[in-house]
Formats: C-alpha cells, sequence, structure tokens
C-alpha cells in the first residue's frame, strides 16, 4: 500500500473518529424545552444568552427556546408535556393550578412587577384616587388585578361606571397617545419606553419622563409577582428530573448573570435571536428587566415569602383564585442547590446583584 493510500486512510479515520465522537459528545445532552410567554425580546434576554453563550450545554443540557404568542398559554404547554419549563406571571399560574393542574414555582426570577398605570401630567392624575371619574385603560386578559386592587383599596370599584370607567386597552400606548383614555396600563420595559419614543407634537421632540405621571404598584403595595419559572410536578417527581431542573436553573442563572454584568453584548444576543423590537428598545427592555432582577438579596430567584403572600392575597381579593394555594404551590431547594453549585464552581460570581447600577440607555425615535 502506497504513502499516499496509508496518508488517505489516515486522515478519513481521524475524521470518523471526530464524528463519532461529536455524536457521542450530543447524545449526552438531554433534551428539553422552555415555553416563553411572548416572543424574543429582552424580557427573557437571560435564557437567550444561556444558550447562545453555551451555559446549559456546559450543564449537560440541550436547550429549546419555544417563543410565545397571544394564543399559547405557557401553563397549558407545560402541564401537556409540550416543555419541560415554562415562564409566567405568578398570578396566571395560580389559577391555572386551582382549574385542575399541578404547576410548581421553582426560581421566583423577577424580584419585583413591572407594572405601571402611565398618565400624562396635564390630566391631574397624582395618584391612584384621581381615577375616579376618568377613563383608565386595562389590557384585561389577568393583567388588570394589581390596578384593580389599587382601585378598590381608595374605594373605587372598577366594575362601577358611576365610579370610574375601564377600558379595553390594546397592548399598546394608542390610546393614550390618542387622549382616549386619561391613563394607561404599561410595563416599564415596554409600553412605557414606547410612549418615550414617541414625537411630543406640541415641542416636536420626543416625549420625556417629567411629562408623564407614573405610578407603580410596587409603591402602592398592590404589586403581585411576575416572570418565574416552574414546571408540572408530575414531570419533576420522575427519577432524575429534579437533577436536570437543577441544571436548567444553574444555566439560566448563568445567563441572567451574563445579561447584567455583559450588557450590550446581551442586547445583541437577543437582537440575534430575531426580534421586531429595535436596539435601543431592546436597551431600554433589558435595563429595566435587570432593575426587576437585581438586587436580589437572598440570591437570584429566590421567593420573597412576603411578596408572594401578598400576590396570593390581591389574587384572593381580585377573584383570580378562591383560596390560599398549597405549600407546594412554589419550592426553593431546587433553586438553593443551584446557587450553591454555582458557588462552590466559581466562588467570585455574584448571585445577588447587590452593587448593580442601571446603565443610562437613550431611547431613539420608534425604538431604532
Amino acid at each position: 500500500m502506497n504513502k499516499k493510500l496509508l496518508l488517505l486512510l489516515s486522515v478519513l479515520v481521524l475524521l470518523l473518529s471526530m464524528a463519532l465522537g461529536a455524536a457521542a459528545q450530543d447524545e449526552e445532552l438531554t433534551p428539553v424545552s422552555l415555553q416563553l410567554q411572548w416572543v424574543a425580546q429582552s424580557q427573557f434576554a437571560g435564557y437567550f444568552a444561556a444558550l447562545d453563550q453555551g451555559f446549559w450545554e456546559e450543564e449537560g443540557l440541550d436547550v429549546t427556546i419555544l417563543e410565545g404568542a397571544v394564543e399559547i398559554v405557557p401553563q397549558q404547554v407545560v402541564a401537556s408535556g409540550g416543555a419541560e419549563f415554562g415562564i409566567a406571571w405568578v398570578p396566571k399560574v395560580l389559577e391555572s393550578n386551582e382549574q385542575g393542574v399541578d404547576l410548581v414555582n421553582i426560581a421566583q426570577i423577577f424580584q419585583r412587577s413591572g407594572t405601571l398605570q402611565v398618565a400624562f401630567v396635564d390630566t391631574g392624575i397624582e395618584e391612584v384616587a384621581d381615577f375616579e371619574g376618568m377613563n383608565i385603560g386595562s389590557w384585561g386578559f389577568g393583567n388588570e388585578h394589581e390596578l384593580f386592587a389599587a382601585m378598590r383599596l381608595e374605594g373605587i370599584d372598577p366594575e362601577n361606571p358611576d365610579d370610574v370607567t375601564v377600558v379595553q386597552q390594546p397592548f399598546d400606548m394608542s390610546l393614550l397617545i390618542n387622549g382616549e383614555v386619561d391613563a394607561a396600563q404599561a410595563m416599564i420595559y415596554n409600553e412605557y419606553a414606547q410612549v418615550l419614543e414617541q414625537e411630543n407634537p406640541e415641542t416636536g421632540e420626543l416625549y420625556q419622563p417629567e411629562d408623564l405621571t407614573i405610578i407603580d404598584w410596587n409603591d402602592v403595595g398592590t404589586a403581585m409577582l411576575q416572570d418565574h419559572i416552574f414546571v408540572n410536578a408530575e414531570w419533576l417527581a420522575e427519577e432524575g428530573n429534579e437533577e436536570i431542573a437543577v441544571s436548567f436553573l444553574k444555566g439560566a442563572i448563568k445567563g441572567w448573570v451574563f445579561c447584567r454584568d455583559n450588557f450590550d453584548a446581551c442586547v445583541d444576543v437577543v437582537l440575534e435571536n430575531g426580534s421586531t423590537l429595535g436596539e435601543s428598545h431592546q436597551a431600554w427592555q433589558l435595563n429595566e428587566i435587570n432593575g426587576l432582577i437585581w438586587p436580589s438579596p437572598e440570591g437570584i430567584g429566590m421567593m420573597d415569602a412576603d411578596l408572594w403572600a401578598q400576590t396570593v392575597e390581591v389574587a384572593i381579593d381580585g377573584g383570580v383564585i378562591t383560596e390560599e394555594p398549597p405549600e407546594t404551590a412554589y419550592r426553593t431547594d431546587l433553586l438553593e442547590m443551584a446557587l450553591a453549585e454555582l458557588t462552590e464552581e466559581d466562588p467570585e460570581i455574584d448571585l445577588t446583584g447587590e452593587m448593580w447600577e442601571p446603565v443610562e440607555v437613550t431611547l431613539n425615535p420608534g425604538g431604532e
């Protein structure tokens, strides 16, 4: 056999060995899926970063991120086995559980609510009590509970048109801009920015924060916990799945730490994953999302028992659920294991973000 043939055979053997090695490595990864509650945007930046940076692969997982849509309910997807992990607001999962499923909150990623009520200063609205006799926008679909609870605290019945007119609001700020509502519902990381991206016809410049009155439910006392990671209790009880859940949490946490510490790179990751929103809007969104997560005094994802109790109270008062959920509605042991393992692997990792400070973001017209 001549030298050229031997060389060719050697190369083929090497390539085959590499291919088999890669295939074996892929087979070692456990496939799981994460169902988001909306489309790709910085609200979910940490998860896209975990995938992009290979954090889940390092934990032995092959994760598929499933984007959400109006017709997709993450609770239903996870309950039916369409995904192992889901993201949703706490009251929506509590409602689903009361209807017969058994979903478990395993990591409370957002430490505070991001929901606001936004009004122009010239309406005279300064606080919730000023809503009386006004046209107040609400998205509905389970997003109204913080608003309605706040009005009830002021003796305003949201279901009595003699007290207030609640207007069905689309998921944008058009009714506020057009003067069809006096105050509109907004997420601090999305719709609020949409107003600031619009031109003020009186000045020819973009609207400024001082043009607006912002009512934050965290300040009012009716805030409800929002984005968290949940799983199906039945799936979690199967052998080996608690370990998978811990590995998933470790990758997700590293993704959120990356987005805190590598702001611009994280915005790029979101944009590369197909976001339809502009760069400045996504930068604003990530900045505000970081503010909902950090600081996390007990560690990212740990449950604040007082805010859980407040969420449950508002949910019961608003008729979202009829009774307190069982103690099994959330658990922290898996997250505690994830945090402990991350600290052991990297003693320098910052899992509380006590020193986090927001960056300065300049919004461009239309969020571009």
